[in-house]
């Protein structure tokens, strides 16, 4: 781990309040994740990164009521990794009850402490009662019963996507049938490029696939479309970096969400990064 700026995140907080899809974030900022580690693991999780040449500079460990059992030593080993200078933040999220219980109703899972025999409201109640030590130490605290997915991670986003000195951006997908996505500071439309949704092979895939992938770029329009796209935004994005403003979300839309508006963030994104901007996320309203 680099001894100079270390960075170790903590996230826990309710089943059901959004962790995964934290976890995500993060990862997409360029974060190292683990999830449902072992809190007695953690020191040495940490000793073993700090004598590896290649670690992360950022990492991001999920704890929640599925180390039932080792809870109580999250605040001892937050101590001690402190003292290895990692630099330990905990990032809470939590819900409330009515909203938890719709959630589960509405995703049919299971809650991870259901093995336990509880009914799902005794199960969420233990699992608040068991996080409340960690939820008073937390260094920052979201509550998502009133957020959707999209705000959550703009939340996150917000939280641990900036440096303070440089602009984040999000390239984000969508389908035009369920709407334009209400924050989006740019929009393109892909429905003008071909489509592997005609192909049966590549319909059951998304953009992230490399088959998908190879298909678009073998494609003399989508290269002109993504040369032209580039430009435009090689040229504005820099410029926004001059304005007060935080972050900016650039979307692209498809018929149905899956191939060529995937493809498109993905690529934009990578290209972004290549480009040297050092907060870049996607994400991917059909699929995530």
């Amino acid at each position: 781990m680099n001894a100079s700026t270390p960075t170790m995140l903590v996230v826990s907080g309710m089943s059901g309040s959004g962790k995964s899809g934290a976890l995500h974030t993060l990862e997409d900022l360029g974060y190292y994740c683990v999830d449902n580690l072992p809190a007695d693991l953690l020191p040495e999780f940490v000793r073993r990164l700090q004598a590896s040449e290649s670690s992360p500079d950022k990492v991001a460990v999920g704890i929640d009521a599925r180390n039932l059992d080792n809870l109580s030593d999250v605040p001892v080993a937050l101590s001690q990794i402190g003292a290895m200078g990692a630099n330990p933040r905990l990032l809470f999220l939590e819900a409330r009850d009515d909203v938890l219980l719709r959630r589960y109703a509405d995703t049919r899972r299971r809650h991870p402490l259901s093995h336990l025999g509880l009914v799902l409201a005794d199960a969420i109640s233990l699992d608040r009662q068991a996080l409340r030590p960690l939820r008073q130490i937390a260094d920052i605290l979201i509550d998502t019963s009133d957020l959707n997915v999209h705000q959550m991670r703009r939340r996150v986003l917000d939280e641990f996507g900036l440096s303070g000195t440089g602009l984040s951006l999000l390239f984000q997908s969508f389908a035009y049938r369920h709407g334009v996505p209400a924050d989006a500071d740019f929009v393109f439309d892909a429905r003008v490029l071909p489509n592997p949704h005609w192909d049966a092979q590549l319909r059951p895939l998304s953009g992230r696939d490399a088959e998908v992938r190879a298909y678009l770029d073998a494609q003399q329009e989508v290269a002109l479309y993504f040369t032209q796209v580039q430009q435009f935004l090689d040229t504005w994005l820099t410029k926004l970096r001059s304005e007060t403003r935080s972050y900016a979300t650039i979307a692209f839309g498809c018929s149905g969400g899956r191939h060529r508006s995937v493809y498109l963030a993905e690529r934009m994104a990578a290209h972004c990064r290549q480009q040297g901007w050092n907060e870049v996320a996607t994400h991917h309203r059909e699929l995530d």
